[in-house]
């Protein structure tokens, strides 16, 4: 009767997990972990993978912790478990769990992403470039690269580090993370946007308004990007294409905030001339470093 109860639970949670779950639940099945183990553990496992799905990571670790010490078999069991220890700062744990999981399963990429995430960390920079080369590498006798969970996962892996550069005021090493992002995903428009922010900060603003019209290209309602062309072509010196930016933002957002706000500083110059230096200041003193909306 009990069983039956955690197996509804367990189809419940099947409908909720993200695809990454899915491979790594079957992953578990082909290994045949599951088929030998008691029901006990079965239960562990379920509420286990329930709290980390909800990000309730000290329940999480306290019930898988108990299922690898009766089953070390599960790769992605130790993958959480590894993301749980790297959350709290125990780098060294972490990256026994990623390596644990590796050594069971050797194609699970995103346990190759964590550790190598983790070497860095760590800073075993060349066994970290080692994981990455392979992650990248052909597998299976194939020749394709990377597949797109992976690719979008590394690319805001260079964001969070591009993030951390501005945030310690290395600008230029941190546009050259971001650089790295935007060529792995070219579509993801925030990207960009962030990237154009931080070329406008270092004044090459004909690549910030390349960035950000390949971020609009890419999802032409995106207002972070036209809020920010337009502010980029204000510095440039074109007053009318920057008011054309923002009323397309009104066009979409009809009450956006900044927008209305920027369009009141340009008229104040007069219809289609040039803003005075005081008004182009006030719009570019209220947006530098930011692509927010």
């Amino acid at each position: 009767m009990l069983w039956r109860v955690w197996r509804n639970r367990a189809c419940t949670l099947h409908a909720l997990m993200c695809p990454r779950f899915f491979r790594a639940f079957r992953r578990t099945l082909e290994l045949g972990a599951l088929r030998t183990m008691d029901e006990h553990t079965k239960q562990l496992l379920l509420l286990g993978r329930e709290h980390y799905q909800r990000r309730e990571l000290d329940k999480a670790d306290h019930l898988l912790t108990q299922v690898v010490e009766q089953d070390d078999r599960l790769a992605d069991v130790h993958d959480m478990l590894g993301v749980i220890c790297h959350a709290r700062g125990n780098l060294a744990q972490a990256e026994h769990h990623f390596e644990r999981a590796l050594a069971i399963n050797p194609g699970y990429t995103e346990a190759a992403l964590n550790l190598a995430v983790t070497y860095n960390d760590r800073g075993k920079y060349e066994a970290s470039r080692q994981v990455y080369a392979r992650i990248r590498g052909p597998s299976s006798g194939q020749s394709t690269g990377l597949d797109p969970f992976a690719r979008g996962k590394i690319a805001n892996m260079h964001a969070e580090i591009a993030q951390a550069y501005a945030d310690a005021g290395l600008v230029r090493e941190a546009i050259t993370e971001y650089e790295k992002a935007v060529g792995l995903c070219p579509q993801f428009a925030d990207l960009r946007a962030r990237l154009g922010a931080l070329l406008r900060d270092v004044n090459d603003l004909q690549r910030a308004r390349e960035q950000y019209e390949a971020a609009i290209e890419a999802r032409p309602a995106y207002v972070p990007a036209r809020i920010q062309l337009g502010v980029t072509l204000l510095a440039m010196g074109d007053a009318p294409a920057a008011t054309s930016q923002w009323r397309r933002v009104l066009d979409i957002e009809p009450e956006n905030v900044r927008a209305k706000m920027y369009l009141r500083v340009v008229s104040s110059a007069g219809e289609g001339a040039s803003p005075t230096p005081e008004a182009a200041q006030s719009v570019l003193g209220g947006s530098v470093g930011s692509s927010d909306s």
